[in-house]
């Protein structure tokens, strides 16, 4: 006897979108044929509804503990379980202190502890004082090392630094004695910095104003500067929230001479375009910045040959007054938008460009899950876990405040038509989200499925990374009375 059986859904496989039932064991995946006819203590009808992988997110800042009030767990995993997020990776910073060695990582998972509605893993930072503390972080279990070479920081104890080109190679040479994957923010400092203080002395206050001080070729620059360091220092690497095509061109071209590398994107990149953010407002502000609509149709054509290779959403909460200031660089870079990564996107993808839903789905769950080697996650297959996402492609709806579980309830994506429907969230065959119940009331029970723990880590709330239980905490860290860069 099954667990659940999903009847008659549209299921986006690895290859093929087929209707088939899917039958769930003990969290994963047992069975899949076009008729399941044995029992099953539960049952589900999809019929006209397409049944994704869950989406494996591997770019979410949250911001407890020390910043909860921007974003907690609980608030920002129930908002995943309703965006169709069923896993993610925390960024180490934005939280207080940030994730830069094993006694933060611990406080991280401790306060983590019992808040999640979906599977979670954690990263690690790489900042200019915690060298000796990385080897320690990769085998306590994070999933991989961030790093900024854009300015970033407050000066404030506890907070995370942006490093120097030396730095991060000798940080990269230590990664790669643990075959870690180190994830880097590229935009030249010097650059960005010298042409945000032009703009603010010239008295401009907008947002598209801010994103002409950050250009193409900044991020670019240093794109490439990066995948030289980490190839010199034989580190995996991978490129955070790539916003134009000239920098997955980069990254294309280093890993055709052998480097091991790859990127992500974000939704924001293909739904928002520079012509329109001034209306929007700071909502809407982030870095890299919003690119205009020539380099958004680019993007959109990259994603139909399947070369975007992983969407991510870049959550970035804050507060409403950090978001408030009338001078666009005096507010917080960062948007709010992970409730609305895989509807937005199969709508504006799928239904409206006709895009594949495998294609997709590749971009937001199987390619990050390989790449961050998340086990069981990011496919519907046998044996895989059952995380799914059930999308409804006959409804429609304009995206409210009020839709929002965010602490913080606000969205650059607020006033947008979405003509489909995220209807419920599974999560190791668990339903952690519906349309018609919401939130389910409890989080998930975290189950291990490894007993490689190491050091004092707890058993709570973890996915295994390459053979090792991993959790996930955020950690992000964010401060507008200095720099305005956290994504």
């Amino acid at each position: 006897m099954f667990d659940l059986i999903i009847k008659k859904g549209m299921a986006v496989l690895p290859d093929a979108v087929e209707m088939v039932d899917i039958a769930v064991k003990n969290g994963v995946i047992a069975a899949m044929a076009p008729t399941i006819d044995e029992r099953a203590a539960r049952e589900i009808n999809a019929l006209g509804q397409y049944v994704l992988p869950g989406m494996v997110d591997v770019h979410m800042h949250l911001s407890e503990p020390g910043r909860t009030e921007w974003e907690g767990y609980r608030t920002g995993t129930q908002a995943m379980a309703a965006g169709g997020i069923t896993s993610f990776a925390e960024m180490p910073l934005n939280q207080i202190p940030c994730t830069t060695d094993v006694p933060s990582l611990e406080i991280k998972l401790k306060a983590a502890e019992g808040q999640c509605w979906v599977d979670y893993a954690p990263m690690g930072g790489l900042v200019p004082w915690n060298l000796k503390d990385l080897a320690p972080l990769a085998d306590a279990g994070v999933a991989a090392f961030k790093a900024f070479v854009a300015t970033c920081g407050s000066g404030k104890p506890g907070d995370f630094k942006n490093v120097t080109d030396f730095e991060l190679f000798r940080g990269a040479r230590e990664i790669a004695k643990k075959d870690g994957l180190l994830i880097v923010h590229c935009e030249n400092a010097t650059i960005t910095d010298g042409l945000g203080a032009e703009a603010r002395s010239a008295g401009e206050t907008s947002l598209s104003a801010y994103v002409a001080s950050r250009p193409i070729f900044t991020e670019v620059e240093a794109v490439h500067r990066v995948l030289m360091i980490a190839e010199a220092a034989g580190c995996r690497i991978h490129i955070a929230h790539c916003s134009c095509p000239e920098a997955i061109e980069e990254v294309e071209r280093a890993r055709a001479r052998g480097v091991d590398a790859s990127f992500e994107s974000c939704p924001h990149y293909f739904l928002l375009a520079t012509e329109d953010i001034d209306a929007i407002g700071p909502k809407a502000k982030c870095s890299p910045p919003i690119r205009d609509r020539a380099h958004q149709r680019r993007m959109w054509e990259l994603l139909g040959e399947g070369r975007i290779e992983m969407l991510v959403s870049d959550h970035s909460p804050c507060t409403f007054d950090l978001k408030a200031s009338p001078n666009a660089f005096d507010a917080w870079g960062g948007i709010s938008g992970c409730q609305n990564c895989v509807d937005a996107m199969f709508d504006e993808a799928v239904l409206k460009r006709g895009i594949s839903p495998v294609v997709l789905a590749r971009a937001l769950a199987s390619n990050a899950a390989r790449r961050f080697r998340l086990k069981g996650k990011g496919e519907i297959a046998l044996g895989m876990d059952a995380d799914l996402t059930f999308i409804d492609p006959s409804q429609t709806y304009v995206l409210t405040a009020d839709h929002l579980l965010y602490k913080n309830k606000f969205s650059a994506y607020e006033g947008r038509k979405i003509d489909c429907r995220i209807v419920r969230t599974l999560v190791r065959g668990e339903e952690v989200w519906s349309l018609q119940n919401g939130p389910s009331a409890r989080p998930m029970e975290e189950e291990c499925r490894s007993d490689k723990w190491r050091g004092s880590l707890s058993k709570k709330g973890c996915l295994e990374v390459s053979g090792c239980p991993f959790f996930l905490v955020n950690t992000r860290h964010l401060f507008a009375e200095s720099i305005v860069v956290y994504n």
